[in-house]
């Protein structure tokens, strides 16, 4: 089964330097995107949903700007075409308006799907930030 590319992007009333640390962080991520998220002492990012456990490495970082996260390979054909998240944050120039852009590289194939699961998340976000 091949692996699907799926990109959206909400806006959110809130600043980058605010919106950051819930993106970038464990205890960020897990107060919105998981059920829980710890980092062992390798700096693997360890993600709880639904009882069940995944690995992530950060595989890049722009303070303010982006994070991705790449999970480690559960089977031989994730080793060379690993999932991955990337979460970016935009801004328009013209309203200063910040939108966080997602980046969902996985297995799943359904993008209305994908769709609704990163609208709720991104909903809960919002709820915690107030915006």
């Amino acid at each position: 089964m091949g692996k699907n590319k799926f990109i959206t992007e909400f806006e959110i009333n809130a600043s980058q330097k605010m919106l950051f640390p819930y993106l970038s962080t464990a205890s960020g991520l897990a107060q919105w995107f998981a059920d829980d998220v710890n980092i062992n002492e390798d700096k693997v990012y360890i993600f709880l949903w639904d009882g069940e456990e995944h690995r992530a490495k950060k595989a890049s970082q722009r303070t303010n700007i982006s994070v991705k996260f790449e999970f480690l390979p559960e089977t031989e054909e994730d080793e060379g075409d690993p999932n991955y998240i990337e979460l970016k944050l935009n801004v328009n120039e013209l309203t200063q308006s910040v939108f966080i852009q997602i980046t969902d590289y996985s297995d799943l194939d359904d993008p209305e799907e994908q769709q609704d699961l990163w609208e709720n998340l991104v909903y809960s976000l919002k709820e915690i930030l107030g915006a």
